[in-house]
């Protein structure tokens, strides 16, 4: 029988219970004769498990009045924590109590640092509070006053803050406005190794790598876009090194045809995000987090803005001249994947968790265009629990609960992905050589996602399996790979697993990474009804559209979007 992946909230609560540590200040040493003074402030560390590993808290109060917070240690995806932090030590602060909302983006560190603060807050004799893993304050819905601008975007990843950087470089006094329904700016492209389909780039030049936009529009002929859309495509390919190093980002690592990262060793995606928000901040986009996009206002036959919903359940309404829908695709939403894409049913996602097709319904409300719905992009393997998209390719060898291969590794899709899941348990396990060949293994490596062991004994005991079985299994494994033979499972082995460790092991899963379906949109990024109309001032761009590629033609039709949406504000003018 099928086993259904799931992630079990009880072991993270239960992993979170930790010690907690007094550390007074030096100056509380003073006499306490002295009773004109207030106590001097006392500071408590305290541990606790969070999404990636141990997550350690410094807590400051004084007079039961906290006074600061300081994270001094963890093992989070630092392109979230470092974003999640700062707005959970401000709600902290403010309510003076670690009993605040969660960070929506961020929901299992934010409960680690929540426990923390309320393991101090008892301490200092103050009341703890209950913490929850996913804690939401009941907030009395209010309606506000309209709000105007000239561009909304709605959806602040890769695509929408690329939609607005555009559009205010096109045209800076247009005021241009975000809204993101997490709490931190978000998309799945801020975790990603690989900015691809990426060319004319000065990496691919130190490199050598001869590429051109007619090869480009050759290599993707048959990707499923229709001839002017994969002409715009190319041509934002073109452009779009330089446009990223105008505003630092520097992806000098070529690593193969259109492959870039940062370096050797450093993902694109984080560069990308961050250079993206300080950008969009420097030139004055206006950005809402915590605001969900609920709708679209019609005025007539054009849109005229967007209703929204903000986290305290605040409602109102944003008119505007141009309307930008970024918001991403729908790996989150079983529902939409059952009516769409039945296949994928059941599985994990690597993708972010605002990605659950919040417009989807909207599209069809309105008779837009939806095409390639049932098309999604499977990812082989990622490590548990963190989804943490790792490497699946040679040297990786997959073992059941019993220690036994079950399946080629080097399947793809659902031929991987089926078997996996019809496992007890799916276990990863590399050697040395791997985290050498390949930059996010090497990353996990370092950010303890692998348990590191010495031995294939060592291995068998994390497992819990018999050690001559697993042993068994890499001695056939090696074997086919020196004879150049083909196991059970149709794999030919492109090298055999080293004889000596450390060995590095972990859980792992398939997982939906991205649908691909998504709204019709024509070469201008505006968005189609049924019909094959345009409907008047309203573009998409990202995952939430129908794209061949992934991260870098998300941001490519971003800067198309914002980029027509100006200039038509402009040019009527």
């Amino acid at each position: 029988m099928k086993k259904i992946l799931c992630f079990s909230l009880a072991c993270l609560l239960a992993a979170s219970m930790a010690a907690c540590s007094k550390d007074e200040d030096s100056s509380s040493s003073q006499s306490s004769s002295n009773s004109s003074q207030s106590p001097s402030p006392t500071s408590y560390t305290a541990t606790k498990s969070g999404y990636g590993g141990d997550l350690t808290v410094r807590t400051i109060i004084e007079n039961g009045v906290i006074k600061d917070l300081e994270l001094v240690e963890d093992n989070e995806s630092q392109v979230v924590i470092k974003r999640a932090f700062p707005v959970l030590k401000e709600r902290i602060l403010q309510e003076n109590t670690a009993d605040v909302d969660t960070v929506s983006g961020a929901t299992f560190s934010s409960y680690a640092i929540k426990s923390a603060v309320a393991d101090a807050m008892a301490q200092a004799g103050m009341e703890q509070p209950e913490i929850g893993i996913n804690d939401k304050k009941e907030y009395e819905a209010v309606t506000l006053e309209d709000v105007t601008t000239d561009i909304i975007i709605v959806g602040g990843g890769p695509s929408g803050l690329a939609a607005a950087i555009t559009a205010k470089e096109t045209d800076p006094q247009l005021k241009v406005m975000v809204v993101e329904k997490l709490d931190i700016l978000s998309g799945n492209g801020k975790f990603d190794l690989n900015f691809y389909d990426l060319f004319n780039s000065e990496a691919q030049k130190a490199q050598g790598v001869e590429d051109s936009k007619e090869q480009f529009i050759a290599d993707m002929q048959d990707a499923g876009n229709t001839p002017e859309r994969l002409q715009v495509w190319a041509d934002g390919e073109e452009k779009m090194d330089a446009w990223l190093r105008s505003f630092g980002v520097t992806l000098d690592y070529n690593y193969g045809g259109r492959n870039h990262m940062a370096t050797k060793d450093d993902y694109a995606g984080p560069m990308i995000q961050q250079k993206m928000e300080e950008r969009a901040n420097a030139l004055g986009v206006e950005i809402r987090t915590g605001t969900a996009g609920t709708d679209l206002i019609f005025d007539g036959e054009k849109v005229a803005g967007i209703t929204v919903t903000n986290n305290r359940n605040q409602s109102y309404r944003i008119l505007t001249q141009k309307t930008i829908i970024a918001t991403g695709g729908f790996s989150n939403n079983q529902q939409l994947l059952a009516q769409y894409a039945p296949d994928y049913v059941g599985y994990g996602t690597s993708n972010q968790l605002g990605t659950t097709g919040d417009f989807v319904p909207v599209f069809e409300k309105y008779g837009f265009a939806l095409e390639n719905m049932d098309k999604i992009r499977m990812i082989p393997l990622t490590l548990l629990p963190s989804r943490d998209v790792t490497n699946s390719g040679s040297g990786t060898v997959l073992v059941n609960q019993d220690g036994q291969r079950f399946v080629n590794e080097r399947s793809s899709e659902l031929a991987l992905a089926e078997p996996i899941r019809e496992q007890e348990a799916v276990w990863m396990i590399v050697d040395s050589q791997k985290v050498t060949d390949h930059a996010n293994v090497r990353k996990q490596v370092k950010e303890q996602r692998f348990q590191e062991v010495a031995t294939l004994d060592e291995a068998a005991q994390v497992i819990g399996c018999d050690p001559e079985t697993l042993k068994a299994t890499f001695a056939d494994y090696n074997e086919n790979a020196t004879n150049k033979t083909e196991d059970e499972f149709g794999l030919v082995p492109e090298r055999a697993v080293l004889e000596e460790g450390p060995y590095y092991i972990s859980r792992a899963a398939s997982a939906v990474h991205m649908t691909k379906g998504g709204v019709g949109c024509n070469e201008m990024a505006q968005v189609l009804y049924e019909n094959g109309g345009v409907v008047d001032s309203l573009y998409a761009c990202g995952e939430v559209t129908w794209q061949s590629g992934g991260y870098s033609q998300s941001v490519v039709f971003g800067r198309v979007a914002g980029e027509n949406a100006a200039k038509a504000i402009t040019e009527k003018a």
